[in-house]
């Protein structure tokens, strides 16, 4: 009989640990990106806020088991000057790879997450481009039950990003796309002061650019709010860059 309790101890641990959920974040892009982790308030960071990827590469690591919220995004043509890191797109400003729960500077492709919310354990998440646009990602569920589908962004817009929304490197490539907020900062199109509701803030051509392209992403700040999905607990949620 004493020997029954170790065994049956170790089949709960394997139970529990199957359940669980996985992260994993995957670079299938040619070149390196820096993902950059940013829980909202109140919610524990992950993986330091930050670290490095590998050009066609990936990271794997446990889901919070509690509620957790927050987003996800890749930085782009990074360097260290001295001691001092930083980032020509999605930069956190903390000098390091880890951004420590920092956001990031716009333009930047975004994935947003709620995970184990409401009675039934679900997992919601959504690709965002109204901060912008500067790799191609998208979410994908493994194994979970509701409506799991795929979504983001798999275009590569940066060649065809309209001239006003351009970011450039330091080569004169495009590195990046703007939100027409944030090349134009006016009230209209951030959604602002007497903007901000569905019913005042509308679609415009820039941000029919990039819903025409990435129908299943928010372009702005008072998109479909359906186009955040639920899954029930899904096994693995991947987020891929360049899929």
């Amino acid at each position: 009989m004493a020997s029954f309790y170790p065994l049956l101890f170790l089949f709960l641990f394997i139970a529990l640990s199957a359940a669980s959920s996985i992260l994993t974040v995957v670079n299938n892009c040619p070149f390196p990106v820096w993902p950059a982790i940013q829980p909202n308030s109140g919610h524990i960071l992950l993986q330091g806020g930050g670290f490095f990827l590998p050009a066609l590469s990936h990271r794997s690591f446990p889901a919070p088991t509690a509620h957790w919220s927050g987003r996800l995004w890749a930085r782009t043509h990074c360097y260290t000057h001295g001691s001092h890191f930083s980032c020509a797109t999605g930069d956190c400003g903390t000098g390091k790879v880890e951004c420590s729960g920092r956001g990031g500077a716009p333009p930047a492709t975004l994935a947003q997450f709620s995970l184990h919310h409401g009675h039934n354990d679900l997992f919601s998440y959504a690709v965002s481009l109204v901060d912008g646009y500067n790799v191609p990602m998208t979410v994908t569920p493994h194994e979970g039950h509701g409506v799991c589908p795929v979504v983001g962004c798999k275009p590569d817009l940066l060649p065809t990003c309209p001239s006003p929304l351009q970011v450039k490197g330091s080569s004169g490539h495009v590195i990046g796309c703007k939100s027409a907020c944030e090349a134009f900062g006016k009230d209209e199109f951030c959604c602002r002061n007497h903007y901000n509701s569905p019913q005042t803030c509308k679609p415009t051509s820039y941000s029919q650019y990039f819903k025409k392209a990435c129908p299943s992403t928010f372009t702005y700040a008072h998109d479909s709010p359906s186009l955040m999905h639920d899954c029930s607990s899904p096994h693995e949620l991947k987020v891929i860059f360049c899929h």
